[in-house]
């Protein structure tokens, strides 16, 4: 508001002025009803054309070289970002005259103004939704900071014009009214004729290069002018061969106007037509006298319709502008309702947001690229766009704070979890401690993001936990290949020294012979899992043994079983492995029970069947299968029974023996 008034004072005189201008006024007001053709037909109905090149041609009057400031384009400032309008802004002040580039500047702040504003809303809700106090937010643009420097160099130099303009405005303004005084004299001086006109011609010259006035002055002071050479004009009646001449001379200056002002209705360059016809009428009224009564309406008909077919070309160009500003008004519409879509369906996965938030960029873009819209729903279109986008950002804001807030539960999980991996990476028992690691690692997994500055540090101290483990576990494992690789090689040697066998007819011999064979293929520990067939071949070749001695499959399976319980005692963890060897042979005898309940219940629909019919004979063959196995496996019980007492009196006894004695 303060700027405004300072350019106010001074683009306008000071008040001083005013009185030298009064009875110029008053006398402007006594002649309006004896005033021209030319000065009763502004008043007409097409005092709104003229008017508008008159206020055109006053705001140039404080300005010499005021063509400068119409060869300046106006840009399309809305579509500028902010740093494009502080290098626009950069350039008129560093290239243009200052006094012809006040619009132009004003159309850039306004817009700058706006996108600021929109562009620090923004980050104050971020501010906020981050966890801090509005009233403690701060934010320093350095964008903002390059505009205030360069509006201010603009506000220097223009402060600087002006006051320097006031004093000059002021005097020509004193030496034109002095040139009025003049001219009103030289009808009451009693001198030659040819003296006064002479003098009047003088005074016309004197007129021209007087310089600028201040605007707010410009037309009185013209018509006060053209109203007392109208009188001198008619003063010089008493020598008509003078005033005809001026009158003719006068008559073909006008036409010469009038003639370009006709050609001006074809020129493509509206503007510049514009231009030169502000131009042309300047010198109409400042440079040109009257001239004859017999003449003057028809010169200034002809002036006057020349001007008003510009002006409806132009009336037509700001009525398709219009139209054009309607399109960019539905099209801004438009875009404020995706904006406002959008903003109502904000995603809840921060990979989807991120491409809104891309989406609502582009959108914003076309916003400022959709050109001007009327006036007067210019202020109502920003407020909803403004609206439109904020809206968004605090649903998106509010989604990262949530988000925060999981990312540290998610956090603290993940930290239990590498606490739990720090634990067991260096246990020695791979059977137990593999399954759960590999749990740990599954779990990570489900967890979801963590904050972005614990996310890297966590993850390698995780990783590091858990690769140290697993490569002791494949270490092992390496080795332990490698050992398979030679049980499989010492296995397959075997095989054919088993193969190369021959029984003797001694049935113990040989029955001892056979145990000794499965006790040393016992001995050769595992093989790869790939290759365990090798087991199927040794077991296929027993059985061939096994039949030759006439011994039956259950003691056959019995005899093998001792290698087994064998195996069970000497491992390290025997109590664990005679349990899980008890439980999976009670699961087979529970399985062979069901089977033959189950066969023995299908007989009953056979009860008037007889024996040899064959599906009787499958089912009762099948029945006895499974009652030998279950045989089978109740001794296999019995031996795991049996090897279980044996150890827990021998443990017994370790602990009898070093205990001390009872006094």
């Amino acid at each position: 508001m303060q700027e405004e008034k300072d350019h106010n004072l001074q683009e306008n005189v000071e008040e001083q002025n005013s009185s030298e201008t009064t009875n110029t006024t008053n006398e402007l007001e006594k002649s309006t009803e004896n005033s021209t053709p030319e000065i009763a037909k502004e008043t007409s109905s097409e005092e709104s054309i003229h008017k508008e090149i008159d206020k055109e041609n006053a705001e140039d009057a404080e300005d010499t070289n005021n063509q400068q400031r119409h060869e300046i384009p106006i840009l399309d400032y809305h579509s500028m970002s902010m740093e494009n309008l502080v290098g626009e802004l950069q350039r008129l002040v560093r290239n243009e005259k200052v006094q012809a580039i006040k619009k132009h500047v004003d159309g850039i702040k306004t817009e700058f103004d706006l996108k600021f504003q929109e562009f620090l809303d923004q980050k104050k809700e971020e501010f906020i939704a981050g966890g801090g106090n509005e009233i403690d937010f701060r934010y320093n643009s350095v964008t903002k900071r390059q505009f205030n420097e360069v509006y201010g160099d603009y506000r220097e130099k223009k402060n600087t014009y002006y006051k320097s303009l006031e004093k000059s405005l002021k005097e020509n303004l004193k030496d034109r009214l002095n040139l009025i005084a003049n001219l009103k004299g030289l009808v009451n001086v009693e001198e030659d004729i040819n003296t006064t006109y002479k003098n009047f011609k003088d005074i016309q010259e004197q007129w021209r290069n007087a310089g600028p006035i201040p605007r707010t002055n410009y037309n009185d002071v013209w018509k006060t002018y053209q109203h007392h050479i109208e009188i001198f004009y008619d003063f010089l009646n008493i020598n008509r061969e003078l005033r005809d001449l001026d009158f003719k001379h006068n008559l073909e200056e006008k036409q010469k106007i009038v003639e370009k002002a006709e050609e001006l209705g074809s020129e493509p360059d509206l503007n510049k037509a514009f231009r030169e016809l502000q131009t042309l009428h300047k010198i109409w009224k400042e440079d040109i006298g009257p001239v004859g009564k017999d003449h003057r309406e028809e010169i200034w008909d002809r002036f006057s319709a020349a001007t008003k077919v510009l002006h409806n070309r132009r009336q037509e160009y700001y009525a398709e502008q219009d139209k054009v500003y309607e399109k960019n008004l539905d099209e801004k519409k438009g875009i404020i309702e995706k904006i406002t879509v959008l903003s109502k369906n904000v995603s809840h996965n921060h990979k989807q947001l991120q491409q809104q938030i891309k989406n609502l960029e582009a959108l914003r873009e076309s916003f400022f690229k959709a050109g001007k819209v009327p006036q007067k729903e210019n202020e109502k279109t920003w407020a909803l766009f403004k609206e439109a986008v904020r809206e968004f950002n605090r649903n998106k804001n509010s989604f990262y704070k949530n988000l925060k807030k999981e990312q540290q539960v998610n956090l603290d999980k993940k930290r239990e979890l590498l606490n739990l991996a720090v634990t067991l990476k260096d246990s020695e028992d791979f059977d137990a401690t593999t399954p759960k690691m590999k749990r740990i690692q599954s779990d990570w997994k489900k967890i979801g993001h963590v904050p972005r500055k614990y996310s890297d540090k966590i993850w390698n101290e995780f990783k590091t936990a858990c690769n140290h483990y697993f490569d002791r576990v494949h270490a092992v494992k390496n080795k332990s290949n490698k050992e398979e690789e030679a049980n499989y090689e010492l296995k397959n040697a075997f095989l054919e020294k088993l193969k190369a066998f021959t029984l003797t007819g001694e049935r113990t011999s040989d029955l001892n012979a056979i145990k000794s064979f499965i006790a040393e293929w016992k001995s050769f520990g595992r093989v790869p899992f790939n290759k365990k067939h090798i087991n199927q071949k040794f077991n296929k070749i027993l059985d061939a043994l096994f039949n030759k001695l006439d011994i039956s499959r259950q003691e056959s399976e019995l005899l093998k079983y001792g290698n087994k319980i064998q195996q069970l005692a000497n491992s390290q963890d025997n109590e664990r492995a005679i349990y899980n060897e008890r439980t999976f042979i009670r699961k087979k005898i529970n399985e062979s029970k069901d089977e033959i309940r189950q066969l023995e219940n299908n007989l009953q629909f056979f009860s008037n069947a007889s024996e040899d019919n064959p599906l009787v004979k499958e089912v009762i063959k099948n029945v006895q299968k499974h009652k030998d196995a279950l045989a089978t496996w109740t001794q296999k019980l019995k031996k795991i029974n049996i090897l279980e007492n044996n150890l827990n009196k021998e443990e017994t006894a370790k602990d009898n023996e070093s205990s001390p004695e009872e006094e």
